[in-house]
């Protein structure tokens, strides 16, 4: 791929790479890929965008040198630092000694481990600008999206926003824009979007929802890390799509809960049904579903939509079957809080399935009974009736919305570290006194522990 010009001041100097199937080892990518970086120049100063996975690096600095000499790049925007953004980093720092990265706090943090070296950093917050000369760059924090790290980075000159993963797709269109993808693969391109969105975004809808509300309005040219840029021909459409996967369905005016299971023989099949009857009689909306056989149900929104979730397996081999871990698996793991899991199921020798199952779900975060239920072979009428009990004591586990606490003594909680910001304590470690309630924490403060901005605190 050689350098597209996109404006008369930026360029696409990133990588396809359009053989790529399978992606960072858990995403299909049918169509390719593509590493996108972008080079923008002011009357004085000039900015590289992203600099790509390190494989492709040599790759890089020819697309950037048939625009300029690499050396003369003044600047480095990491917009996010996954390496398939930051690999280049290290290389670029030995070829140009005068470059100066900018980037999020967290993000200085991960480039640092990354490179294993010190650099030339400036820490940007929301708001903050860089002057090229005659074109001044913004820099809009998007944390969650998909990284703590994330960041956009708005030209507005050129009307032009650099969102890094937020509204891409692992789809390598040569042409780098939306409107050279052939009309017979414009379906492949829409299904690719859903894909990526559902594997990078999925778990983060509420900030999806935070990052198109901070797109400027204005935006022509949407600039992304994968995938081919978005002009005024699809971004509204793409927007809206984004928006429509992001909007939460209304929930239920009943606890909801998902009964998964599998059998060999049909005992721990008997301990499910008893299992989900006795959610049903207490007035839950529950579905059950054989995971041998789940015949179309959605077992990812099951896992991650439902109030309680109970896993069914039995032993084999001493672990749970393999079709019960991808429904582990398909847990987001910063959505359970206020939800509820357990495991059970029937063994034969040894029983460790369930016990390694409840484990799996303590990492999770889901409220946990005290321990897994289980039953030596078939189950009696009694192990029925005892395993209606425990999971009824599941169910009882599930938090209902806390009332909101007054505006001046809520607690807010960091979701990258866990730090929990106290009003009746303040910060007075850094400026921030006793008594003051998080709306009058300044906009410059940051997480003590992890140096994120305020933008990424929610009310705990």
């Amino acid at each position: 791929m050689s350098a597209i010009k996109l404006r008369e001041n930026i360029w696409s100097v990133g990588i396809q790479n359009p053989a790529l199937r399978v992606f960072d080892i858990v995403m299909e990518s049918k169509y390719g890929t593509t590493y996108n970086a972008y080079l923008v120049t002011g009357g004085e100063k000039t900015a590289l965008i992203e600099a790509v996975h390190k494989d492709y690096f040599d790759e890089l600095v020819r697309n950037v040198e048939e625009v300029m000499p690499i050396e003369k790049v003044d600047y480095l925007i990491m917009n996010h630092t996954e390496p398939d953004h930051s690999g280049g980093v290290r290389a670029l720092l030995d070829r140009c000694p005068n470059l100066t990265v900018l980037c999020s706090a967290s993000a200085k943090k991960f480039l640092s481990a990354i490179s294993n070296e010190e650099f030339p950093c400036r820490v940007v917050k929301n708001g903050d600008t860089l002057d090229l000369g005659g074109k001044t760059l913004t820099f809009i924090s998007a944390p969650l999206l998909h990284w703590p790290d994330s960041m956009f980075t708005w030209d507005e000159a050129d009307k032009t926003l650099f969102t890094c993963d937020f509204l891409g797709a692992h789809f390598c269109e040569p042409s780098m824009v939306d409107t050279g993808i052939h009309a017979v693969y414009r379906r492949a391109y829409e299904g690719e979007l859903r894909y990526y969105f559902d594997c990078i975004f999925g778990p983060f809808k509420p900030a999806v929802l935070d990052g198109l509300d901070k797109m400027p309005a204005e935006a022509e040219l949407v600039c992304t890390s994968h995938g081919p840029c978005l002009t005024t021909a699809t971004l509204d459409q793409v927007k809206e799509c984004y928006r429509q996967w992001a909007t939460p369905s209304p929930r239920p005016a009943v606890k909801t809960a998902a009964v998964l299971y599998c059998s060999a023989y049909g005992c721990t099949a008997s301990l499910a049904k008893a299992a989900a009857q006795a959610l049903a009689d207490d007035g839950c909306q529950v579905t059950t579903v054989d995971l041998v056989d789940p015949q179309g149900a959605d077992v990812a929104g099951l896992v991650n939509g439902c109030d309680i979730v109970l896993f069914g397996a039995p032993t084999i081999n001493r672990s749970a079957p393999e079709a019960i871990w991808d429904a582990v698996h398909a847990v987001d793991a910063i959505n359970t809080r206020g939800r509820a899991a357990g495991a059970f199921g029937s063994f034969g020798w040894t029983g460790e399935a369930a016990g390694m199952v409840h484990e799996q779900l303590k990492q999770l975060k889901f409220a946990l009974p005290e321990a897994p239920f289980k039953v030596c072979f078939t189950p009696t009428e009694d192990d029925l009736a005892a395993v209606a009990a425990w999971a009824r004591s599941v169910a009882a586990l599930v938090k209902d919305p806390a009332p909101a606490a007054p505006a001046k003594s809520q607690k807010y909680i960091c979701k990258l570290c866990g730090y929990i910001y106290d009003p009746a304590a303040g910060d007075p470690d850094h400026g921030v006194a006793p008594g003051t309630a998080f709306a009058d924490v300044p906009s410059l403060w940051t997480c003590p522990l992890c140096g994120m901005d305020k933008a990424m605190f929610k009310p705990l």
